[in-house]
């Protein structure tokens, strides 16, 4: 039977066991008793199904395995301990020595970082793009190009990439096309009803939703899965924890509904931003403004998602470091913290923070300035939150 998304998100699940539980059962259990020797042969060698140990497979694992998918519309999802695990493992799964990558370079701090100069080391060679540019990523495709990858909107700047575009230019050239999809969640936006191959979640965001557990997980074919990305899971071990994966599990039950009351609020606040003195520039995909806006509109049905930027008014970079840090200390409600996806706004520095590791010709690169502020929108009161940053931003006037 063909689920609503909002159904699927709190139905879809292994079967009950025989105790019959209404809520989906925890299993902490890190191995498994087997009915014979023959049934555990088969099940290690992959001929017969159940579970053996706690690194390969878990029940509650893999209900929101199966959550997940039903709700990006992926026949498969594996779960993994981080969201930098599971691109670590489409990584370990996908490329070897000599294999081309080609990457947005305003993606997450991190992900440039482990593309860029981590795998480099294992002689995979990877070549940034600007984001929204299609003639560069078209142009950057090598013969050895084996995986195209983008993030949108991406984090901090909410930059919208084409995803059918993208998907267009990666199988033409016979590579997958990789979307992470953290941003804007499946409740928003399905990167695989675009083209995309494989879908990327850091679950540790919207999907739990209130900051409590690391989870990653990557959405693909049946095939991906279990041919590529499995074996990568049993070597590796970047197993998603029993108890994570329940919490982000539950989490999934409500996300419709908080990413929509929170992309709500983000507008709103986007739109106090865009007119407040203190105020450069405000990056957010709702925006009529934004370079994006319409195809945003279009992949993320209607809702520009639930994160803003925006830049404090500063002379220099030093300058719009002391600004923003004056903005971000004078918060009384909203929290200071690098995450994002909470139910709690919270706001952060990227400059210093997310992509802090990055050199200052990297961070340019992705127009991450010192005077940039981001901020996750929780599920406050919008006169609360606009009356906490006009702390801040009304002293800077």
């Amino acid at each position: 039977m063909a689920l609503h998304p909002e159904t699927a998100a709190v139905r879809v699940a292994v079967p009950r066991s025989p105790y019959g539980e209404n809520a989906e059962a925890l299993f902490l259990t890190s191995g498994y008793v087997q009915p014979s020797a023959e049934a555990a042969a088969a099940r290690f060698a992959g001929d017969e199904d159940g579970y053996t140990y706690g690194r390969y497979g878990n029940p509650t694992t893999a209900s929101f395995e199966q959550r997940l998918a039903a709700l990006e519309g992926t026949e498969a999802a594996i779960a993994t301990s981080s969201g930098m695990a599971a691109i670590l493992m489409l990584a370990l799964g996908l490329l070897q020595a000599g294999d081309h990558v080609v990457c947005s370079r305003s993606m997450f701090g991190a992900t440039i970082k482990l593309i860029g100069s981590d795998l480099a080391k294992f002689g995979v060679q990877a070549t940034f793009v600007p984001q929204t540019d299609l003639d560069a990523w078209r142009a950057a495709v090598t013969p050895r190009t084996r995986l195209l990858l983008a993030e949108t909107p991406t984090n901090p700047l909410t930059e919208v990439c084409d995803i059918a575009a993208l998907a267009d230019i990666a199988h033409a050239a016979g590579a997958w096309l990789a979307v992470d999809n953290c941003f804007a969640t499946p409740a928003l936006q399905r990167p695989a009803e675009f083209g995309a191959d494989i879908v990327i979640h850091s679950g540790t965001k919207f999907l739990d939703g209130q900051g409590r557990v690391m989870a990653g997980a990557l959405c693909a074919s049946r095939a991906l899965v279990e041919e590529k990305f499995l074996p990568v899971l049993r070597s590796a071990g970047m197993t998603l924890a029993p108890f994570n994966a329940w919490v982000v599990l539950k989490g999934l039950e409500t996300l419709h509904l908080r990413v929509r009351a929170q992309s709500a609020t983000a507008l709103a606040l986007a739109q106090w931003l865009q007119a407040h003195p203190a105020v450069a520039r405000v990056h957010y995909p709702g925006l009529p403004g934004h370079p994006q806006h319409a195809l945003a509109m279009r992949q993320q049905g209607g809702c520009g998602g639930a994160i803003v930027a925006f830049e404090v008014k500063a002379t220099g970079p030093e300058e719009g470091r002391a600004r923003a840090f004056a903005v971000l200390d004078a918060l009384r409600l909203a929290s200071l913290s690098t995450n994002l996806g909470d139910t709690k706004t919270l706001c952060s520095h990227p400059a210093s923070t997310s992509h802090g590791r990055l050199t200052e010709a990297q961070r340019q690169d992705a127009g991450i300035t010192q005077a940039l502020i981001r901020v996750s929108v929780g599920l406050e009161h919008l006169d609360d939150l606009t009356a906490d940053l006009a702390r801040g931003l009304d002293a800077l006037v």
